[in-house]
């Protein structure tokens, strides 16, 4: 994970499962991705043994630092943040040895790595805006022709880091692919605009497969047009609508099969624009607009499905 000094305890996610966890009375272990690392077939981890403490000023203690097996661990959270750059997808390889020597990790480690978080919801365009995925900006110019009005996006960004609207005739579009794709090196995905993100960007949090059964629509900052938080978005809790079942019903069983227990994806209006497998956010605020306890939920699935004959 990020390290806790770094995260804000009334707003992450990670530490919402953590803080379940240790209701249960679990030992908790923060690890840093820089501190895997594998040799002579184990793979180790430099380990803070922490302590959650919400009603003090500092929100965590540490109680000892050691390094240790990781086979000594009986289920491991991956929940790094992106962008999913070289180091990333080193960890994956060094969680998937873990994996096999029968420690589960989630989400899973080859699926985090083979399901970019932008290209993997193209596996189901009938849910998806027309979109084009291309390092070639005259392609890219011909689909913003086409559309006139198109979000572009890098493929590894997070929180709306990158991400550029280009409305009819903005002069801009030449400057914007030239620096998103490296003057053709790098792949960008670019998406028909969606007038609906005044209404919010949607985020609909999927355990197992199944949905959270409401949803925290990120409403856009005047002046922008990014509805995410980390670009001063402000959340407003929904009900799920017919579409947005439909959404997570068509992703579900791909999902699960997959091994990507806890997943975020990203709704504008009738679309589905992004399956974040990362480290998806968002369970504090919907706990608090709903009275929920998602952290709670995602504890409760783990000890049913990987601990009950521990």
């Amino acid at each position: 994970m990020d390290p806790l000094e770094s995260v804000n305890p009334k707003k992450d996610s990670t530490i919402a499962m953590m803080q379940a966890a240790q209701k249960r009375d679990w030992d908790l272990f923060e690890i840093q991705q820089s501190g895997i690392f594998l040799t002579k077939d184990q793979v180790f981890g430099n380990c803070r043994k922490v302590s959650l403490h919400f009603d003090q000023p500092t929100h965590f203690e540490v109680q000892s630092s050691k390094t240790m097996s990781l086979e000594e661990m009986d289920i491991v959270l991956f929940r790094k943040d992106p962008p999913f750059n070289m180091e990333y997808l080193h960890t994956t390889y060094l969680l998937e040895v873990l994996e096999k020597r029968g420690v589960p990790v989630l989400n899973k480690p080859s699926s985090i790595r083979d399901c970019n978080e932008k290209l993997f919801a193209l596996e189901f365009s009938d849910c998806c805006p027309e979109y084009l995925v291309s390092n070639n900006q005259k392609m890219l110019r011909d689909f913003y022709d086409e559309q006139q009005d198109v979000v572009f996006k890098p493929l590894d960004g997070m929180g709306g880091s990158s991400v550029f609207r280009v409305a009819p005739n903005d002069k801009n579009l030449g400057v914007i692919l030239e620096t998103l794709t490296q003057h053709g090196k790098c792949q960008v995905m670019a998406q028909r605009y969606l007038p609906a993100i005044k209404h919010g960007d949607k985020r609909i949090l999927i355990i197992n497969g199944e949905p959270i059964p409401y949803a925290l629509a990120r409403i856009p900052a005047e002046n922008e047009n990014r509805g995410n938080l980390a670009a001063g978005g402000s959340g407003v809790g929904k009900n799920l609508t017919k579409r947005d079942r439909f959404i997570c019903d068509t992703v579900a069983g791909s999902l699960v099969s997959r091994g990507l227990y806890f997943v975020g994806i990203d709704v504008i209006g009738d679309y589905l624009t992004e399956i974040n497998v990362t480290c998806p956010t968002c369970i504090r605020e919907l706990d608090q607009a709903f009275g929920l306890n998602i952290g709670d939920k995602y504890i409760d699935f783990i000890t049913q499905e990987f601990l009950s004959n521990d």
